[in-house]
């Protein structure tokens, strides 16, 4: 049997094999230490800034610090807008896991309504997940205990004290003020647009309406910041550096707070607005809207049921009746078309005509009744403008034309916003030829003329316009652009706000003015005139006019009686005036929704408002 031949091992292959595996090993060791050594300095060296940056970042937190709104005050230095100090329960939504048990949780700890949570939901979906968000703000004491005992159970949850704004005198200024409520989406985007949202990071609230809308730069202030040392579960440790955030700036106004209470207590339950401006530079003295509504409801989020009782609310509380509320401005718009009538020729101080009680077209069997259906006789503007007849001016109207009364009643501001400075304001209409073709694309006859010229028909302004272009009147062509605010003042002082007067009307005859301005003296002194017994006994001179502004068509030969007639179509009471007589320094308006008759009804409430302002001495520069 042959034995199978064993093979001599290659021991020179072996070392080769195991020597090549060696330094593929050892090159393989060498590869991987470089790369280590690498990642080492690209990790200490390279990005040395950027991994100490977010080191820090773990460590030291950029806190910003709400700047406190500024305040507001009325002409006397009485606070009208403060911040009261509140507590609140906020939540930052990043920081918790489970939302849902948390609200449960915490609604076992104090009440929370579903509305409130139902809010903070929708603010948590709307707003950015690390910004602390309230869940239910003004927390009473006990809350406060129960939430401070109870707090290290819940992550992201906190108990802060902050500043809100309060009105003290609820209703008397809150169409002039307005209110501030909660940031919403839209008005976030709008920061983000103009580039404001970083002076925004700490703030919860904006001004929503009125001054607090307007000057919402100037009374919010500008953001600062802390810089802060945190442990590992968030919480302070130092301040490493602070920057004070810089307080809005404080606004103060023209308004009285005695005028507007005055302006309250006569209105009652009266709707209708009360204003009143300084003629000689426009400083609004005046400035109520009935019925109001008590703008603290909104700082913390009115609740449904409170908004929709507002909102559907028939006497429209909602709507600031000085600037919104449109009216037709009847009989006392007679002055501006008087001065129109001298100023174009039309008339003269000694012109006459025949009232008999009243006017027809040419070719016309229709009758444009006086408010005296047996008429006044003879009558010139003085007596026309006292007695405030009808007729005259129906006649004065025809002769102008519409095309000269809209030109001049446009100059004299009416059809355009006066420029006050909040942004809830109606420019009325002033109706011309062109403005009824495009509303109504019917042409301009003459039978429009008529009634227009008495205030009626499709022309309409708003309270404030009234008296502006009252206040035109006596400044004999320089409108005056009413504003509310007066000055602004923090820690480096006060800067007073400049008038701004323009003229709009060139004087042909300055003696037409003085006459017109004497027809409205007449109308308060002489017996006789609409306003004559609202004004008897005073210590001071007053001119006015008074309007009744009809709002139900009536039958030719019917009879106005306010008993047959729906209460919300009742005539509106209308009056204008100013004094002292020789040197105005008060224009007022008195607008009153269906109370009737003006000379008996506004222009006692007219004297009311100028027997205080002047026992109270509010112009204290004379």
């Amino acid at each position: 049997m042959l034995k199978r031949r064993v093979a001599i091992q290659d021991f020179a292959a072996e070392a080769r094999l195991f020597n090549s595996r060696a330094v593929v090993a050892i090159l393989f060791v060498v590869l991987m230490f470089c790369v280590i050594v690498y990642n080492q300095y690209k990790l200490q060296v390279v990005l040395y800034q950027d991994y100490q940056t977010r080191s820090e970042g773990n460590r030291i937190k950029v806190v910003p610090l709400a700047p406190n709104r500024g305040l507001i005050y009325d002409r006397s230095g009485i606070l009208l807008a403060e911040n009261r100090p509140v507590f609140s329960l906020e939540l930052v939504p990043e920081q918790i896991s489970d939302m849902t048990a948390t609200l449960a949780q915490l609604a076992e700890l104090i009440e929370l309504s579903p509305a409130q949570q139902d809010n903070f939901l929708k603010q948590v979906k709307a707003q950015r997940r690390f910004n602390s968000i309230a869940l239910k703000e003004q927390l009473t004491d006990s809350e406060v205990a129960i939430l401070a005992v109870n707090q290290h159970r819940f992550q992201g949850v906190t108990v802060e004290a902050r500043l809100s704004r309060h009105y003290p005198f609820g209703d008397l200024f809150t169409h002039a003020i307005g209110y501030i409520g909660k940031i919403n989406t839209r008005e976030l985007q709008q920061l983000e647009a103009d580039g404001e949202a970083a002076n925004y990071a700490a703030s919860r609230d904006i001004g929503k309406i009125g001054l607090e809308r307007f000057y919402q730069r100037e009374l919010h202030g500008t953001m600062g910041y802390q810089e802060v040392e945190v442990n590992n579960r968030g919480r302070l440790i130092r301040v490493l550096r602070s920057v004070p955030a810089v307080s809005g700036r404080n606004i103060h106004l023209g308004l009285d707070v005695g005028l507007q209470l005055t302006a309250q207590q006569i209105l009652q339950q009266q709707r209708g607005a009360i204003v009143a401006i300084d003629p000689r530079d426009g400083a609004v003295l005046a400035f109520y809207s009935n019925p109001g509504y008590d703008p603290n409801l909104f700082v913390h989020g009115i609740s449904s049921a409170n908004y929709n009782e507002l909102l559907n609310s028939s006497d429209r509380p909602l709507i600031n009746r000085v600037t919104q509320g449109t009216y037709p401005p009847a009989s006392t718009i007679k002055p501006h078309l008087a001065l129109l009538g001298l100023e174009t020729n039309t008339i003269t101080p000694t012109t006459k005509i025949w009232d008999p009680g009243y006017f027809m077209l040419p070719n016309s069997d229709h009758r444009f009744r006086d408010h005296l259906r047996w008429g006044h006789g003879w009558v010139d503007v003085y007596q026309a403008v006292m007695k405030s007849c009808d007729t005259f001016f129906y006649e004065m109207g025809v002769k102008l034309g519409i095309d000269r009364i809209s030109d001049y009643m446009s100059k004299m501001g009416f059809g355009e916003k006066t420029g006050i400075d909040i942004h809830e304001e109606s420019s009325g209409i002033m109706p011309s030829r062109g403005w009824k073709r495009a509303r109504h694309n019917q042409p301009w006859y003459p039978g429009d003329t008529v009634p227009l010229s008495i205030g009626q028909s499709y022309w309409t302004t708003t309270p404030l316009q009234l008296t502006v272009a009252t206040a035109l009147l006596l400044n004999k062509g320089v409108l005056p652009t009413p504003h509310l605010v007066t000055a602004f003042s923090d820690d480096n002082g006060s800067e007073a706000i400049a008038p701004v007067l323009t003229r709009t009307i060139d004087v042909v005859d300055e003696r037409n003015w003085d006459v017109v301005m004497d027809t409205m003296h007449r109308t308060v002194r002489d017996v006789g005139g609409t306003a004559h017994r609202a004004f008897v006994g005073t210590n001071y001179e007053a001119g006015g006019k008074t309007g009744t502004a009809q709002l139900a068509a009536i039958a030719q030969d019917a009879e106005y009686d306010a008993e047959t007639i729906d209460e919300r179509l009742r005539d509106n009471a209308m009056y204008i005036g100013y004094a002292p007589y020789d040197k105005p320094r008060i224009v007022i308006t008195i607008a009153l929704e269906n109370a009737g008759g003006g000379g008996a009804n506004a222009a006692p409430m007219a004297r009311q408002i100028l027997d205080y302002y002047f026992a109270a001495g509010v112009n204290h520069d004379e």
